[in-house]
């Protein structure tokens, strides 16, 4: 089984687990949160790595991409030339690979597919967080939209918390698109208000039983998530943090665009 990674950030301290409500292509041009991003990654020790779960990459059995450096996946359409000539080169983490193995070894196979990049939902969010792109990144694919199974994954990660990686959960507490609605003048629907405010009070009381049953109980979800990728990597999230003593901070909120909550989950 490969070593745990060593820890090389100045604190020593456990790394976070974060949720990351992930923007879109644009928002790289959106200075207020992209300065947000900013002000949330220099607030965190520099981590030895990240391992990201993006609402971009579902994939069954589960599976790593690159270890190595390789041109982003530019997963959106029709918007201008400039988005598709964005580049994140961030180094390839190939020990982490190693390591994120291990901790999955005895649950069925872990695929690897060498040439998968860093989706948007991955490298928008890192372009504010750690613009110099000097932290080595690896993607975990979604293997599964069941909750109970995320927030096991998560729980299997969470040593990796003790080696200075920081595991993000990237996508969106509430992701309609047919809601959207980008005019200054848009109105926020009410049904988006209750479920950030329900998923809010669940994460705040440490219910992770109450928000694996979000399909069931959070009012508004059948409009909040016509589907549901974008809000599972919060589950990965916290699972890892499953502890009592990882308390739960809200580093960006509110909505916008007419149906989108920005809320974004720091655990630890």
């Amino acid at each position: 089984m490969p070593e745990p990674i060593k820890p090389t950030t100045p604190s020593q301290r456990r790394m976070p687990a974060i949720f990351v409500g992930h923007g879109a292509p644009m928002v790289s041009d959106d200075a207020e949160w992209m300065g947000l991003w900013g002000k949330w990654g220099a607030a965190l020790p520099k981590p030895t790595a990240i391992l990201m779960i993006s609402a971009h990459w579902e994939q069954t059995p589960i599976a790593i991409g690159a270890t190595r450096t390789v041109p982003l996946v530019y997963d959106f359409y029709g918007f201008p030339k400039k988005y598709y000539e964005v580049r994140y080169p961030a180094p390839g983490a190939p020990d982490l690979a190693l390591r994120v193995k291990a901790l999955l070894a005895g649950g069925g196979p872990v695929a690897s597919v060498p040439d998968r990049g860093l989706d948007h939902g991955a490298y928008v969010p890192l372009l504010g967080m750690y613009p110099k792109a000097d932290v080595p990144v690896l993607q975990l694919s979604i293997p599964t939209l069941e909750p109970a199974a995320l927030l096991a994954l998560g729980r299997k990660l969470a040593p990796l918390r003790d080696e200075g990686v920081l595991i993000v959960g990237s996508g969106f507490l509430t992701h309609n698109l047919r809601a959207f609605d980008p005019s200054p003048t848009a109105k926020t629907m009410g049904w988006a208000v209750e479920f950030d405010a329900w998923c809010e009070q669940a994460l705040t009381a440490r219910d992770l039983d109450r928000l694996a049953r979000y399909r069931q109980e959070a009012p508004g979800v059948a409009l909040a998530l016509p589907t549901h990728e974008h809000f599972v990597p919060l589950l990965v999230a916290a699972g890892a943090a499953a502890e009592p003593a990882d308390a739960v901070t809200y580093p960006i909120t509110g909505l916008m665009w007419g149906s989108l909550s920005r809320r974004s989950v720091q655990f630890g």
